[in-house]
């Protein structure tokens, strides 16, 4: 990290004392020698996130970042502020009256600080390494869980009545955690971060009238949290006692209506659990701290495993919807001590800090930190998006029994590439938002066209060994206990149509980042997802009764690939200046490598008879075949990749 244009270097901290805390603006910072610039080589980093270089860099210490883990001095390609138009004060080692030393592993970055105005590269190298760990964790506990579930429950119909009580944390995740939540408050946070930082310290002693109280993140956090608060509570109780008309309208034809409509008032808490959870990953998130937000899906899948285990005897597929009820208490309990942390920690800088001035400062001082127009699309969009999940079981409820199964079991593995290949942009998102706030939109295009293609390679390759061994993972994952051979037959079929729409989903989900980056109503993701969600509705409708379930999913491909098109040529016009038509040269290019790469997979998965091997195989093919294609035709961020895998490998001879 890097002082903003203006500021006086610090000598690196010694080892025990804090590091980059505030001088009184009357005493000069202590002299000491310049720390020599220039970048160091980054080998081991993930790719991308390392390889963006400023012409010099100044290294820092960053004993206390989060992760516990300093950091070597680097290049700090991305931490570079935009110049903007006051100097951030100067540092120096802890005296009285500042904030205490944070302590190694504390889960966060001080990213809120004038130093910390852009989060490294090798710092976001690291979050995104240990996020995507954690997010893997808590994918493969969610393939225990629906194990857990296909083995108690089988994929009859009281597991369509479950799946359709499911319907609620899905469309909370989705409205509450992953999209609507942290696209409005992320850049909130963010916002308020940078006017923090903008502000001038006061001389120690005694805060001066008017300077307590003052703290834009305690502000924003007093004008938004007591509202969503009542307002979760409010839609968990009318989401109970609604529960019987909201299966009617989800499920008209499903046999065993009062068993869904009992999971459902189960599920109903997760409306308030799950916004809670969403608010506090978004400050986290903003704040730098990603190990805690990162950690919720683990312990959510962890609190409904474990219910079902114990009451399943009991309560039959309704322990698995009480189970939802625990792992949102705990996706709650995973993150509040952090949050708490942050907050008793900067109360005190925030009191000495001055009443903001009255001229322009980052981030437009006189914008408000959640812009109400910007409320009503990213809603929309949210909303349009799970509706899809919400039409296709609403097209599959006719169908026979199982048929809702095959489709969540199918979709829940299908996704998993796609929620790896987003981690990155779930990371680089504060770093673009800030960007963004502060004018440097070169910066944010060359950060979103990087996790671009990042992301495209990484959920191209997880489609291609999808559609390649779809029959041997199901074999391996479900095919136990009340789950048959047909089931499987039945879920691997849907699992490879629902590959085919899987890069649609992950450039929806990186594109729309960037368009609600900024703090200004944008009702174009919306709309595009509007008109997919349309395609989706009609292709599935006309389909569904020549293919069944595998129309279903066609038609869920067809839509969003329609709105990832129009999402990535409109980005450019309304957000952020991404090259269209190189990146769209790439994603060509990256998807004619895995298109040949499923075929040699999917050949080589076939002649082998133990479903195990033949997966271990096709996946190796498919990597193999891939990189090899890729590089060939000069596919983006493939020879960073490489040169990435073989430095680190250099390193450990």
């Amino acid at each position: 990290m890097t002082d903003l244009p203006g500021a006086t270097q610090s000598p690196p901290a010694e080892p025990g004392e804090a590091t980059e805390p505030t001088v009184p603006a009357h005493r000069p910072p202590p002299p000491g020698p310049e720390p020599a610039p220039g970048p160091v080589p980054e080998a081991g980093l993930a790719p991308g996130l390392a390889s963006e270089s400023a012409p010099t860099a100044v290294p820092a210490t960053e004993a206390g970042l989060a992760l516990g883990l300093a950091s070597a001095p680097g290049p700090a390609s991305e931490s570079a502020p935009a110049p903007g138009p006051a100097p951030a004060p100067p540092s120096a080692p802890a005296s009285a009256g500042t904030a205490p030393p944070k302590e190694a592993g504390s889960g966060t970055a001080d990213s809120d600080s004038g130093r910390g105005a852009y989060l490294s590269n090798r710092f976001l190298a690291r979050a995104a390494l240990l996020t995507a760990l954690l997010t893997a964790a808590g994918a493969l506990l969610g393939l225990v869980r629906d194990q857990t579930i296909a083995h108690l429950y089988g994929a009859g119909p009281g597991t369509d009545a479950f799946l359709v009580a499911w319907t609620v944390p899905e469309v909370a995740s989705t409205l509450l955690i992953e999209d609507a939540m942290a696209l409005i408050l992320v850049p909130a946070f963010s916002l308020a971060l940078a006017r923090r930082a903008a502000r001038e310290p006061l001389p120690a002693g005694p805060p001066s009238d008017g300077a307590s109280g003052r703290d834009p993140v305690h502000a924003l956090l007093r004008t938004t949290l007591p509202t969503l608060l009542l307002a979760l509570s409010a839609g968990a109780v009318l989401l109970m006692l609604a529960a019987p008309w909201v299966v009617a309208l989800l499920a008209p034809g499903l046999p065993d209506t009062q068993l869904a409509v009992d999971c459902t008032r189960l599920t109903a808490t997760c409306a308030f659990s799950f916004g809670i959870a969403g608010y506090c990953s978004a400050a986290l998130r903003a704040h730098g701290s990603f190990v805690p937000p990162a950690m919720i899906y683990v312990a959510y899948n962890i609190g409904i495993i474990a219910t079902m285990l114990i009451l399943s005897d009991r309560l039959g597929v309704r322990a698995a919807a009480a189970g939802v009820a625990v792992g949102g208490c705990l996706m709650v309990l995973v993150q509040a001590p952090v949050v708490l942390s942050r907050l008793r920690e900067r109360r005190a800088t925030a009191e000495r800090t001055a009443p903001e001035p009255s001229g322009e400062q980052p981030g437009g001082a006189g914008r408000p930190l959640v812009a109400l127009g910007l409320l009503a699309p990213v809603i929309v969009f949210a909303l349009t998006r799970q509706s899809q999940v919400l039409i296709e079981r609403f097209l599959a409820a006719p169908l026979p029994a199982g048929a809702i199964s095959h489709l969540n079991y199918a979709q829940k593995v299908a996704q998993m590439p796609m929620v790896l290949s987003l981690m990155l942009c779930t990371v680089t998102f504060p770093v673009v938002a800030r960007a963004m706030a502060a004018g440097d939109t070169d910066r944010a295009r060359r950060r979103v066209e990087r996790d671009l293609a990042l992301a495209g390679v990484i959920v191209l390759v997880g489609a291609a060994t999808v559609v390649a061994c779809a029959p041997q993972i199901i074999e391996i994952l479900f095919q136990r206990g009340a789950f048959d051979r047909a089931d499987t037959a039945a879920t691997a079929a849907v699992m490879r149509v629902y590959a085919l729409g899987l890069l649609g989903h992950t450039l929806v989900g990186a594109l729309v980042r960037c368009y609600f980056s900024a703090a200004r109503p944008l009702w174009f993701p919306a709309l595009a997802m509007l008109l997919g969600l349309a395609l989706t509705t009609a292709g599935g409708a006309l389909l569904v009764g020549t293919w069944g379930v595998l129309g279903i999913a066609a038609g869920n491909a067809l839509g969003i690939t329609v709105t990832a098109v129009l999402l990535l040529h409109g980005v450019a016009r309304h957000s952020v200046p991404v090259r269209v038509r190189h990146m769209t040269g790439g994603l060509v290019k990256l998807s004619a490598a895995a298109a040949a790469a499923t075929g040699a997979g999917w050949l080589c998965g076939a002649l082998i008879p133990s479903p195990l091997a033949g997966a271990a195989v096709a996946c190796l093919v498919v990597a193999a075949v891939f990189l090899v294609i890729a590089r060939a035709v000069q596919a983006p961020e493939i020879d960073s990749l490489v040169r990435s895998v073989t430095g680190r490998f250099a390193n450990v001879r």
